[in-house]
């Protein structure tokens, strides 16, 4: 008997119903689409076609991922961010829907040369020189295989020409001055990541948590910003939720001005930014 696709996506979302997975519908439909080589997208419009026979098999093992917790955008290799989708893979970061805060701050205002510190997918480098044509930009990373995945995803949004990439250590192997700097660095104290969802074991260490109060990046990417903006240039900072006050205090200390602190869609506390006044 032929199944149809919706049968896929009944059998895989029952199995992460069973095993807690949030959002158990959604995912069932991603993971069913990928096994029978749907679209995404069109994956609502194909509940009555009927799917190849290896497409059950291979949905078992896609849900048996899930269920171990590995993160969904490892099994289907890509997130959805912002305006695009991103390939990701268990070097970078998985993109998240709070860290379009970010973007959403800096294309308030004008620049015209971007640094993304710790860019990993690329994720905040990309979309922002997606969203404006005329703007040129540098991602660092101290991971030289998240930068393998940040120039693949920059290659398919058409944006290669205008970013270069680096491997440095923050500001380390950085020239020159830029209109704007960002970055979402690890901000996850040693203390936390115990408590965190499973998922995020499989992602990179180092790009959560810097071992230690969940501050270090911050010491370091806020005093030096200034060496590296020209006047008025702005430096905008993703933060845990509970850090505002703190990274607020850094940016004051070492001189910026009209430091703001923006909230997420949730109303949490999640991004820090400054301006440069220059000499």
């Amino acid at each position: 008997m032929n199944r149809v696709f919706a049968d896929l996506v009944r059998t895989a979302k029952a199995a992460l119903d069973r095993a807690g997975i949030e959002q158990a519908a959604r995912e069932a439909r991603i993971l069913a689409a990928l096994a029978a080589d749907i679209p995404a997208d069109r994956a609502s419009l194909s509940f009555n076609e009927v799917v190849p026979e290896a497409a059950q098999s291979k949905l078992d093992s896609f849900v048996a991922f899930r269920i171990q917790r590995i993160p969904l955008s490892h099994i289907t290799g890509w997130r959805a961010f912002y305006a695009h989708e991103f390939a990701v893979t268990p070097d970078v970061l998985d993109p998240r829907p709070e860290t379009e805060t970010l973007i959403e701050a800096a294309l308030e205002d004008e620049f015209r040369h971007v640094l993304d510190l710790g860019t990993g997918s690329g994720c905040i480098l990309l979309s922002l020189l997606a969203a404006r044509p005329d703007v040129a930009g540098v991602g660092t990373d101290v991971s030289a295989k998240a930068l393998d995945v940040a120039l693949g995803n920059a290659t398919r949004l058409g944006v290669a020409e205008r970013c270069l990439f680096l491997t440095s250590d923050w500001y380390a192997d950085v020239d020159g001055s830029f209109d704007l700097i960002v970055s979402n660095p690890p901000y996850i104290s040693a203390q936390e990541m115990e408590g965190l969802q499973p998922e995020l074991t499989y992602e990179p260490r180092m790009a959560l948590t810097d071992e230690a109060d969940g501050l270090s990046a911050y010491r370091k990417i806020i005093p030096g910003a200034g060496e590296h903006l020209r006047s008025n240039g702005r430096l905008l900072v993703e933060i845990g939720w509970t850090q505002s006050a703190q990274v607020a205090a850094l940016f004051e200390q070492s001189g910026f001005t009209n430091v703001n602190v923006r909230p997420d869609l949730e109303g949490r506390d999640r991004v820090v930014g400054g301006v440069w006044p220059g000499t």
